[in-house]
This record gives C-alpha cells, sequence and structure tokens, in this order.
C-alpha cells in the first residue's frame, strides 16, 4: 500500500526542518500530526440537493476517502440580561 504524499513529505522534508529549527536531539521530540479533519460548508444546498452529491464527491477526490455527509443541527439558546 502506498503511502500518503501528506506523510511522505511531513517525514522528508518537515520532520528534518523543525528538528533544525528547535535543536532537538532525538527525532521521537519532534511533533507528531494526529488527526486532519476536512470540514465544507455547502449553504447552496438548501436550493438544490444536488449540490451536496458535487460536494462529496470533490472531498472525496481531494482525500482519497469516502466523504460522509451530515446535517447541521442549530440549537438557539437565549440570554436573559439583568
Amino acid at each position: 500500500m502506498a503511502t500518503p504524499r501528506l506523510k511522505e513529505k511531513y517525514l522528508k522534508e518537515i520532520v528534518p526542518g523543525l528538528k533544525d529549527k528547535f535543536q532537538y536531539k532525538s527525532v521521537m521530540q519532534v511533533p507528531k500530526i494526529e488527526k486532519i479533519c476536512i470540514n465544507k460548508g455547502v449553504g447552496a444546498a438548501v436550493a438544490d440537493k444536488k449540490l451536496i452529491d458535487v460536494g462529496l464527491e470533490e472531498s472525496s477526490t481531494i482525500t482519497g476517502q469516502k466523504a460522509v455527509s451530515t446535517v447541521q443541527r442549530k440549537i438557539f439558546q437565549t440570554l436573559n440580561c439583568a
């Protein structure tokens, strides 16, 4: 299985750069990437539901993984100020 491009770039370019910049003695001291989250708002999808499918395809193409569509929930809270 191929290594993701971002991970290759991180290991070959970013880790040595951070090690030199911050004077780390070991590679294990360099911070690691734990998780990458991508959010995409499709506000115009209120009028046209096909835009959700287009947005999912774009996100899947960018990340290389199947995107999951979720619905935003708005919670309205009233603030009482004295």
